[in-house]
């Protein structure tokens, strides 16, 4: 897969660089794939000095800020340091649910394989995220989330919690979403297999707010892609 780097971006001055990344993109460079596309590489080429100030899971798409220069990426940083960045997440969940302002606080722990993580009230790290529903359907909801801290899959454990995982997220229990879910008449052809409507876990960072150099807080916000948008517009017209 080519991208091309500058097609990604939907904000840029002389210290940040603000992209929509697509799914399926990592944020840095894998170990197990020296050839493999990142988001870090591809940054670095278009400005040397490029430095992701946080970082999206491989499928999830969305707002990803790049600092242009180590002062940038330091004024960043600490906005990410003391909670001053506000994160706004939409995600497809299983269910039909009502959250309002609905706060999950529970410490999370890695597992030994470093692919999960886990709810532990012992040896688990502080974490917090907000939910309100954004639109509710007949058995999926469409949610804001507002993680408060930044821990791996906050998003898709603290939904477990809710009884609500993530469609497509089998790692988290999340069901697969079909359009014969959707639609009550779907016939399918005949010896043709059905594919899910989105192929990856349906979450989206949405939009990030933070102070620029100078002080002045903007909001940038990130369009749906065309898997997650083509699933909201396939749950708006039969749901």
């Amino acid at each position: 897969m080519r991208l091309n780097f500058k097609d990604l971006i939907i904000f840029e001055n002389d210290d940040y660089i603000l992209i929509n990344k697509p799914p399926h993109v990592a944020s840095l460079d894998e170990r197990q794939a020296d050839n493999s596309l990142s988001i870090l590489r591809m940054a670095k080429e278009y400005s040397d000095d490029a430095q992701l100030a946080h970082r999206l899971d491989k499928e999830t798409s969305g707002v990803l800020a790049i600092a242009k220069n180590p002062a940038s990426y330091r004024h960043l940083s600490m906005q990410f340091e003391h909670r001053e960045v506000a994160k706004r997440y939409h995600a497809v969940v299983n269910g039909a649910h009502d959250f309002e302002m609905i706060s999950v606080y529970l410490p999370i722990a890695q597992k030994r394989d470093g692919t999960q993580v886990t709810i532990d009230r012992q040896k688990g790290k502080e974490a917090e995220t907000i939910f309100n529903t954004i639109k509710a359907y007949r058995n999926h909801t469409l949610v804001e989330c507002m993680p408060i801290t930044g821990r791996m899959h906050q998003i898709r454990i603290h939904l477990v919690c809710l009884k609500a995982p993530i469609v497509c997220d089998p790692t988290y229990d999340g069901d697969m979403i079909y359009l014969s879910d959707l639609k009550r008449k779907f016939n399918l052809k005949k010896e043709t297999e059905e594919l899910p409507l989105i192929k990856r876990v349906a979450l989206h960072a949405r939009s990030l707010t933070f102070k620029l150099m100078n002080d002045e807080v903007v909001t940038i916000e990130a369009p749906y892609p065309k898997d997650f948008d083509v699933l909201v517009k396939q749950l708006d017209k039969f749901s």
